[in-house]
């Protein structure tokens, strides 16, 4: 397998070429940032640590039917994923209510929601992702019909699968972002939905069940301090890393390396 040239880099990572058609490379990196890139830093080891969450995630969503553009991990900060045409579009489901959902509507922070409430954004930075209805995605052509009505019922599926996932480390899942593409199937000889992208700290709502506590990307967006201990935390509850990592404090003007022992 050889990484060839760069194809597309976005916020959080690049996608690279390869010699084997279908498949790419999809390398994580450590910048954050918030506010459709208003607020920008480097945080050393953010992207090993998205890496191995979002695969170890990607692949228990997949043992459950959830079809997935990974192949697998190639290393620390790299993955092999089949390539696909990505939706236009956020979709998001919200079992608590905070963030932009609150400020919208006035809904108290932290009301639990009666039941999941599933929104769609219509991805691009510059207008700030704004909010769309299904009526959009058919009348501009962003995605069929028929395709919308497969990931409402597989997003769905994935909130029930990831609520799972982390209330069995203790840990709410409050909100989170998913994306979607499309894939040649060479035995269908059709396009199919795969869930693309992430799912990790940096696109998840996570907190602590018992205290609260943010373990998720808004301690960047509110400057609450102790970004890679956060995501280090959710990675240690998931089984992913050994306890002897180590990991010091991180803050915006100084970033320290994250070293993974090797088991």
């Amino acid at each position: 397998m050889n990484k060839g040239k760069k194809l597309y880099e976005g916020k959080a990572k690049i996608i690279y070429e390869t010699n084997e058609k279908g498949l790419v490379i999809q390398h994580f990196k450590d910048d954050a940032t918030a506010f459709n890139n208003l607020k920008k830093a480097s945080v050393e080891g953010k992207g090993v640590l998205n890496n191995r969450i979002s695969e170890h995630i990607l692949v228990s969503l997949a043992q459950c039917g959830i079809k997935t553009h990974l192949i697998k991990r190639l290393n620390m900060r790299e993955q092999l994923i089949k390539y696909a045409e990505i939706l236009p579009i956020e979709f998001i489901v919200r079992n608590i209510a905070t963030g932009s959902l609150s400020k919208r509507l006035g809904i108290a922070d932290g009301t639990v929601l009666e039941k999941p409430l599933f929104e769609y954004c219509y991805k691009d930075d510059a207008l700030g992702d704004p909010l769309i209805a299904k009526e959009h995605i058919y009348a501009f052509g962003w995605a069929k019909e028929e395709e919308i009505n497969e990931i409402d019922k597989m997003t769905f599926r994935i909130n029930d699968l990831l609520q799972g996932i982390f209330r069995g480390v203790g840990i709410k899942l409050v909100d989170f972002k998913l994306e979607y593409g499309k894939v040649w199937n060479k035995e269908s000889e059709k396009f199919e939905i795969v869930l693309a992208d992430e799912i990790s700290p940096d696109t998840c709502r996570l907190w602590d069940i018992e205290s609260e506590k943010k373990l998720d990307k808004d301690r960047f967006r509110k400057d609450l301090g102790n970004i890679i201990q956060a995501y280090q935390e959710v990675a240690r509850r998931l089984g992913i890393m050994p306890e002897e990592t180590n990991i010091s404090e991180v803050n915006f003007n100084k970033t320290t390396s994250i070293k993974f022992k090797k088991k």
